[in-house]
């Protein structure tokens, strides 16, 4: 069987591309991170929709918000024109502003009913937020075709930051997020952490009849990506730890579940 992360580093490419719009003239950010040959977790996640996505898919996006990629709004203009359908579910009053999705669902996926099933269903950044994985699992078992493929994008629970957000209250996140990335309030959700390692995620797809098809581990530079000095240091100490077979200190999760009983 053909793995998915064949030619990965292709995807990669044209993902970049996209994003940058192939032009020559960059900013220092996306010029430092090629210059270390290093692409962000995000970029690993779309570039495994941008495999999975064609015209015949469709497809359900858990946790959508606002928008779909929000570090690659290209991208996500042309997958969400590329497939069949593409279906929202968000409990959060943020859905009401994403315009790619074709229809939304203001719920839990595990509240979201339909008889349809899905040849692909996404979670970005949403596994650390599930409090009852059992009833998740669930959900993804009812709404995915035979053969579909559930693809998680999250933060390991055992990555730096993963460890200090568990330790520290919400009100320290809107302000470490604030700081770092940015992020409004709005955007910063509990997180409890309760399917964010490889053995739980292949303990509970196993349960509800799916299969690992790939997993990879992302090493998560993004830290200190808002300033120059900070991102030379971080893509530094990655390059660095990477060369005597090491992970960072901040790892992301990409899991890939094809579903076959």
């Amino acid at each position: 069987m053909r793995r998915l992360s064949d030619n990965f580093a292709d995807a990669q490419r044209e993902v970049y591309r996209l994003k940058t719009g192939g032009r020559d003239v960059q900013g220092w950010s996306p010029r430092l991170r090629q210059w270390f040959g290093y692409f962000t977790p995000d970029e690993c996640y779309e570039a495994m929709l941008h495999r999975l996505i064609n015209s015949e898919t469709e497809w359900l996006d858990v946790g959508c918000g606002h928008d779909l990629f929000p570090s690659n709004k290209p991208l996500a203009e042309i997958l969400s024109t590329r497939c069949r359908l593409l279906v929202g579910v968000d409990p959060s009053p943020n859905i009401d502003d994403n315009r790619l999705v074709h229809e939304k669902a203001k719920c839990t996926v595990e509240q979201y009913c339909t008889d349809r099933q899905f040849d692909v269903i996404s979670l970005r950044m949403v596994a650390e937020h599930i409090p009852d994985p059992e009833a998740a699992i669930a959900a993804f078992a009812r709404l995915t075709k035979l053969n579909g493929r559930v693809v998680i994008y999250t933060v390991s629970q055992w990555a730096l930051s993963s460890l200090v957000a568990a330790a520290s209250p919400m009100a320290f996140h809107h302000i470490a997020k604030r700081i770092l990335w940015g992020s409004k309030p709005e955007d910063t959700f509990p997180t409890v952490y309760r399917m964010n390692t490889r053995p739980r995620l292949r303990q509970l797809f196993d349960l509800g009849g799916f299969q690992e098809e790939e997993f990879l581990y992302l090493d998560d530079c993004r830290s200190l990506a808002k300033w120059r000095v900070g991102t030379v240091l971080e893509l530094s100490v990655q390059r660095a730890l990477r060369s005597f077979g090491l992970s960072y200190f901040d790892i992301c999760i990409l899991g890939v579940y094809r579903k076959v009983r």
